[in-house]
């Protein structure tokens, strides 16, 4: 059987909702990023594989800022819908929101977007179904994409090119008001 050539986004829109229990919480009594980081990774494997028809591994993952605690009893819900598709790869965009389910309080607490590429029955990269971008905001969030692709590549070889060239004697001047101190000589 061979995969669509395109799948709407709607197929592969995936939530994953779980109850913030006591043993994920930190000394201070909130949820440690690293369960919200795992459920992520969790709910952007699932609406990949939806949409690719095939084992998918992520890449890289972006955009992880904590923007609110969430607490100990919290509905925790991750909202995740295939955003880009390139060839063999997708970015899935993750929403997460949290409930108190005592109050009804809901809080939006990270938007994160993981780069997932599928892989074939050989374990080789496989292509992947295109996007058929049903509304005005899933076209939207694939020109985004397209745009935070762009950036990261930017910043990638900007970033390579600075630190090809950078000396530490001659630059020790940046120092100069920063938190640390130089103990070699």
């Amino acid at each position: 059987m061979t995969a669509p050539e395109y799948r709407p986004v709607s197929h592969s829109r995936t939530t994953l909702t779980e109850l913030m229990i006591p043993s994920y919480a930190n000394f201070g009594g909130k949820i440690h990023g690293g369960i919200l980081l795992s459920l992520m990774d969790k709910v952007a494997y699932a609406c990949a594989a939806k949409h690719a028809g095939n084992y998918c591994v992520t890449v890289t993952v972006d955009g992880v800022n904590f923007l609110q605690p969430v607490e100990v009893g919290d509905l925790v819900s991750l909202l995740a819908a295939v955003n880009y598709v390139g060839n063999t790869s997708l970015m899935v965009g993750i929403k997460v929101i949290s409930e108190n389910v005592k109050s009804g309080f809901v809080k939006h607490t990270n938007t994160s977007y993981f780069t997932m590429v599928a892989k074939g029955e050989d374990d080789k990269p496989a292509q992947v179904p295109g996007l058929v971008l049903e509304t005005h905001d899933d076209a939207r969030r694939f020109l985004e994409a397209i745009k935070r692709r762009e950036l990261s590549r930017r910043y990638q070889t900007e970033f390579a090119e600075a630190k090809s060239i950078l000396t530490v004697e001659e630059e020790l001047y940046l120092l100069q008001g920063e938190r640390c101190k130089v103990a070699y000589k």
